[in-house]
């Protein structure tokens, strides 16, 4: 399984592909396809049975996009960049883009 330097909540721009252009919150990664899946991009209508609380019908979901896709956005100047990692003075190990050098974990 490859290290992905991605976690669910990181802001994405998405590089190429249909939706190329438009951000979004990472919801999840599936690190062992390395793909994610980012709030409202590559979106898709799945038709859904009834089910005890839902009525069914056609709905709108977000499918996966592959990690090579997506680049974080900056903090900073809100454009694509790298990440890179940097270690503090307290001895923790955080993420910062390459771009700024702001640092990008909480």
């Amino acid at each position: 399984m490859p290290k992905l330097k991605i976690k669910k909540g990181d802001n994405v721009v998405v590089i190429s592909g249909r939706d190329k252009g438009r951000t979004g919150e990472i919801l999840r990664v599936l690190p062992a396809e390395s793909r994610v899946i980012v709030q409202g991009i590559n979106m898709a209508k799945r038709h859904t049975k009834p089910q005890l609380g839902n009525p069914g019908g056609i709905v709108e979901k977000e499918l996966s996009i592959h990690v090579s896709n997506i680049a974080h956005v900056d903090p900073q100047t809100r454009r694509p960049t790298r990440v890179g990692y940097k270690f503090l003075e307290d001895g923790r190990k955080v993420r910062v883009a390459r771009r700024s050098g702001e640092v990008i974990d909480r």
